[in-house]
This record gives structure tokens, sequence and C-alpha cells, in this order.
């Protein structure tokens, strides 16, 4: 249903990590408003579930699906994407990895991979989608960052680098692409209990001693 005071009619949003959690949340929630949503995840049918919740509900969504590490499936991504409606109105660049060792073991592979999903394809997409929407004049996109942008987390060294990097790329980009309508902004989630913090959940002392920094004392949800 779409809301008198948050109104999408007409326009397209595109969605990486559009499968589950905080992905599928935002995908439904844009649906909800109006927009028409293209749902990207990393594999074939992977977005499946959130077009039948949005297709069910009456709105309108289309699946895309690319692998993040790879430069060239990104671009693709992005040409695609413009294809399906003619345009892109709103990036959301959710689409992440996580990965969980001491850093003195952190395999290189993992590093090498993490800010490949986290951080080249963030801004590969914002580069190809972001060039229509400042010849346009007109144009949002949104990078999902997270608290680690901000902290450093404890064996999460890869991540926690991605996710400093996508906000202060987000700083960067809001000041060039401001000047031509362009709105780019991040948004940095705390503990949302989604399948990227199922180990911090399973394990009793850390899920602790999240909860005591968390004044609601308790994870958040995406719905």
């Amino acid at each position: 249903m779409t809301s008198p005071d948050f109104g999408l009619t007409n326009k397209v949003a595109l969605v990486t990590g559009a499968s589950r959690g905080i992905g599928q949340a935002l995908a439904t929630g844009f649906a909800g408003a109006g927009a028409k949503v293209i749902c990207a995840s990393s594999r074939e049918g992977g977005c499946a579930d959130t077009v039948s919740k949005i297709t069910d509900a009456g709105g309108e969504a289309t699946e895309l699906f690319a692998d993040l590490s790879d430069v060239t499936a990104v671009q693709a991504l992005a040409e695609k994407a413009k294809g399906v409606y003619g345009e892109v109105n709103v990036l959301v660049n959710n689409g992440g990895t996580i990965y969980r060792s001491p850093a003195v073991e952190f395999p290189l592979e993992q590093w090498q991979h993490s800010l490949q999903v986290n951080l080249d394809a963030t801004f590969i997409l914002c580069q190809q989608i972001g060039k229509d929407m400042v010849a346009r004049q007109q144009g949002k996109i949104i990078n999902i960052a997270s608290m680690l942008s901000y902290s450093g987390g404890i064996t999460v060294p890869a991540y926690t680098a991605s996710k400093h990097a996508v906000a202060g790329l987000t700083k960067a980009l809001a000041n060039e692409c401001g000047q031509h309508n362009v709105q780019v902004n991040a948004i940095a989630p705390g503990y949302i209990r989604t399948d990227n913090t199922q180990a911090l959940q399973d394990d009793p002392e850390r899920s602790s001693e999240i909860l005591k920094r968390i004044p609601a004392a308790r994870w958040g949800e995406t719905s």
C-alpha cells in the first residue's frame, strides 16, 4: 500500500542483496510505497521469495542476479537493470558478505572477496547507475554501511575495513553528486537479526554482551 506521505509511484528501485534480511525488507518497503523494484542477488532464483511477496501484495518486481565479486558481472547487472523499466531512480547497495576470523589468521582470499563484494561492487554500481542519474539531474543512492563503519568490531577485519570505506565513498559521492540533484546517503544498521549476525546470535556470551549495549535490550528486526 502506498503511503500518502511517501509515494514512489512510477519510480524504479534497484536493491542488491534483496533475497532475505535487510535487503528483502527494503525491497518490499519500496514496493509498498509504489515503486517498481528490481531485486538482485548472487544466484539465479535467489530473489524468488522477495518477488513473490511483492507481486502477491499487488506490487511490481523483477529479479536479476550477479556475482558481486566479479567486476564484469556487476557492470552487466547495471546495464540489465537500466533496461528492465527504462531507468533506475533509486539505487540501494545492500549486497554484502562477512567472514569471521582473528586478524592474524584471516585468509587473504577472504579479505579480497570481502572488499570486492562490499566495496568494489558498491562503487561500480554507484558509477554506472549514478552517471545516468547525473545526466537526468535526479536520483537517489543509498549505501548500506554498518555501525562497524564507526568502530572496529572483533574478528571481522575485512568487513570492518570495507564498511569504513563505504562510509567514506558515500561522503565523497555526496559531495560530487549533490550539485546534480542526486542525493547519496548511507544507512549504518546496528545489530539486526539476520544471517550475517547468526554466529553472534548463537554465541551466548557475545549475544549477552551485545544486548547489554543496546538500550532496547533486544536484536533489531527487519519487520
